[in-house]
C-alpha cells in the first residue's frame, strides 16, 4: 500500500514567509473542511514539473480555524530536483495540486515535563506549529530558532509575537551560535528535544544530547531528505516480474511507481521505513541514504529504502 487516502486541492493563497520561503495556502477542491492534525505532521505533495511527477513532504504549518485549508511553508532549495522550484515559479492561486492525508512522525510527547524546540531555516516550518500547540495547551516549553539573520527566518516575527521570551534566536551573520552543551545540561528530567532543520544542525544537537546522557526516547529529529541523483541502473521486481529503468535524475521509488507498481510509503524523506524493501540481489554496491536502517542492517545488503537509496551497479531485483 502506497501513501495513502489522497486528498485533490487548490492553491487558496501564496505570500513570501521570507527570502526564498513561499506559504501556500491549500483548499479540498470538494470544499470540504481537511482532516485536523497534530502539530508536526507533514503531507506530500504531488508535483508535475517539465514531464516529470514528483513526490515532495512538506511540514504542515497550520489548520484553519474552519478546516478550509492548510499551510505548508517551502523552501525553494538550490538542490532542488524540480519540486520546490516548480512550486515557487508555476505555482499560483486557483492551481490544483493533490496531497495525502496529514502523517505525524515529529509529535509532542504528552508524557514530558518540558519541551525545547529547535529549529533552523526552513526547518521553523514544525517548530512554529508545535510550538503553537504547546501554548495552546499550555505545556513547558522554549524555542531556539538558528538562522542566517531575521530577513531569511520564516516565522519569526509571528513566534516573536507568539511567543516571546520563550523564543531564542541565534544570528549567524552577527556571530550567534546555539551551544547545545550549555542548553541541554541543567534541564529537569523529563525533558524532550525536537530538532528540525540541516543536518549540521541536527546531528550537533543529537551527538549533544547523547554525550549529555539524555535518553534516545527524549531525543527527537524530524529530516526528510531529497533523493540523490547518481548513474542510471535497472531494477527488476521479482513478484511483479517488471523490469525498468532508475534515471539518473530519478529516485527508485519514483522510477517504480512509473512502472505502474504501487510501492509502500509514508515520508519518501529517508526516515519513516515505511518503504523499506527487501534486496534479492544485485551486481554493484547498494548506496543508501537513510536515516532508518542501522549500519548492521546496511552491511547485511538485505535491505533498502527506496525513497532516497539507490544502486551504483547494473541491476538491482527487489522482493516487491
Amino acid at each position: 500500500m502506497s501513501g495513502g487516502v489522497e486528498i485533490p486541492v487548490r492553491v487558496a493563497g501564496v505570500e513570501d514567509a521570507a527570502q526564498g520561503v513561499k506559504l501556500f495556502r491549500l483548499a479540498a477542491r470538494s470544499g470540504a473542511p481537511l482532516p485536523p492534525f497534530s502539530a508536526g505532521a507533514h503531507v506530500v505533495v504531488t508535483i508535475d514539473a517539465g514531464g516529470r511527477r514528483i513526490r515532495n513532504p512538506y511540514s504542515l504549518v497550520a489548520r484553519a480555524p474552519d478546516g478550509s485549508s492548510y499551510s505548508i511553508g517551502v523552501l525553494r532549495s538550490p538542490q532542488s530536483r524540480g519540486g520546490s522550484k516548480h512550486l515557487h515559479d508555476h505555482v499560483s492561486v486557483g492551481d490544483e495540486l493533490v496531497i495525502t492525508m496529514p502523517i505525524n512522525l515529529f509529535a509532542l510527547v504528552r508524557t514530558g515535563r518540558k519541551h525545547l524546540l529547535v529549529a533552523g531555516g526552513v526547518g521553523a516550518t514544525p517548530i512554529y506549529a508545535m510550538a503553537e500547540e504547546a501554548k495552546r495547551e499550555g505545556r513547558n516549553y522554549e524555542i531556539h530558532y538558528a538562522m542566517r539573520d531575521e530577513a531569511s527566518a520564516a516565522f519569526v516575527d509571528e513566534m516573536r509575537r507568539s511567543h516571546g521570551d520563550r523564543l531564542h534566536v541565534y544570528r549567524g551573520a552577527l556571530g550567534e551560535r546555539l551551544a547545545f552543551d550549555a542548553l541541554l545540561t541543567g534541564q529537569p528530567l523529563g525533558t524532550h528535544l525536537y530538532v528540525c532543520g540541516p543536518e549540521r544542525l541536527i546531528d550537533a544537537a543529537l551527538e549533544a544530547g547523547r554525550a549529555a546522557g539524555w535518553p534516545k526516547e527524549s531525543l527527537h529529529a524530524e529530516r526528510f531528505l531529497a533523493p540523490g541523483g547518481g548513474q542510471p541502473f535497472r531494477v527488476r521486481l521479482a513478484r511483479a516480474g517488471i523490469t525498468t529503468q532508475v534515471r539518473a535524475d530519478q529516485s527508485l521509488l519514483e522510477a517504480i511507481e512509473e512502472a505502474g507498481v504501487d510501492a509502500p510509503y509514508l515520508c519518501r524523506g529517508g526516515a519513516c521505513g515505511q518503504c523499506e524493501v527487501g534486496v534479492l540481489c544485485h551486481d554493484g554496491e547498494l548506496a543508501h541514504a537513510d536515516h532508518y536502517l542501522t549500519g548492521e542492517e546496511r552491511a547485511g545488503g538485505g535491505k533498502i529504502m527506496i525513497c532516497v537509496s539507490r544502486l551504483k551497479g547494473r541491476e538491482l531485483t527487489l522482493d516487491l
